[in-house]
């Protein structure tokens, strides 16, 4: 299988050097699309022996089979239609963007129109499947808690416009705490897996999110509570961050390479 990537950061890396071992079975990544000459993209792709382009159109013309978007909510509204629309399936790790009803309702038509497959992966939590089966009963409340070290949580404008110092935090700080529609946007790198925990749920407008500063932590930390008719599920991770990015858990990484391992099998476990 023909594998492009957009981005060139963590998961774009894990990609390309499982894929170099032969770790992917017959898939080969054929080309990084970057937003520039400048971007880490080129250097990661020169590293590995990829064609790097900078356009979507040069891109599609290399007929990748799929493509892993690894970067932003700005290259999921940029690319994922255009590449649906040629037939090419999308993984978006950037699912915050999802959180744009209009955006999202053009990806899934998109995709249905020109059997493409549009998927989002769990990233950096587990028990979407449970989620699933607690809706399909009529779950009626779903919340998760965000908590990361305050390093995390650096360069991010709605931060900063809280006027947090985050180098001298003694203390946990809530950062954010209402819906997920109205977080995600405020954390396009850090707050995905509340997106995703959204779309398998009950939806942006029902799913509460609270995003916590906290010292204390080694780990990335969330907490996830579900209620409904078939009883309660508590669920808690703790994430090694990435340590090329802190901002992205190591098992968001591998939850995207999780997902194309499963992408084409005949055989899956699990909901």
């Amino acid at each position: 299988m023909r594998i492009g990537l957009i981005g060139g950061g963590a998961i774009a890396r894990l990609f390309l050097e499982h894929a170099g071992r032969g770790a992917m079975g017959d898939a080969e990544v054929i080309v990084v699309l970057g937003r520039s000459d400048r971007s880490r993209g080129k250097t990661l792709a020169r590293e590995f022996g990829v064609a790097f382009v900078t356009e979507r159109d040069e891109l599609i013309a290399l007929r990748p089979e799929v493509v892993i978007e690894a970067a932003s909510h700005a290259a999921v509204r940029e690319h994922a239609e255009a590449l649906l629309s040629s037939g090419i399936a999308v993984i978006v790790l950037s699912a915050g963007a999802l959180a744009d009803d209009n955006l999202r309702e053009r990806l899934e038509r998109a995709a249905a129109q020109h059997r493409a497959l549009l998927y989002v992966p769990s990233g950096g939590i587990g028990g979407l499947d449970a989620l699933k089966a607690a809706c399909a009963a009529g779950a009626d409340e779903v919340t998760i808690a965000v908590t990361k070290p305050p390093a995390a949580w650096k360069d991010i404008p709605y931060v900063e416009r809280l006027g947090i110092d985050l180098d001298r935090l003694d203390a946990a700080v809530t950062l954010f705490d209402g819906t997920a529609r109205d977080g995600v946007p405020h954390f396009p790198a850090n707050v995905n897996i509340a997106a995703a925990l959204s779309l398998a749920g009950i939806g942006f407008d029902r799913t509460r999110l609270t995003v916590v500063a906290d010292p204390a932590l080694e780990f990335n930390t969330h907490f996830i509570r579900i209620r409904g008719p078939t009883g309660a599920i508590d669920l808690r991770f703790e994430n090694v961050p990435s340590p090329d990015n802190p901002k992205t858990a190591m098992l968001a990484c591998f939850s995207a390479l999780a997902a194309f391992k499963q992408f084409d099998s005949p055989v899956r476990y699990g909901t």
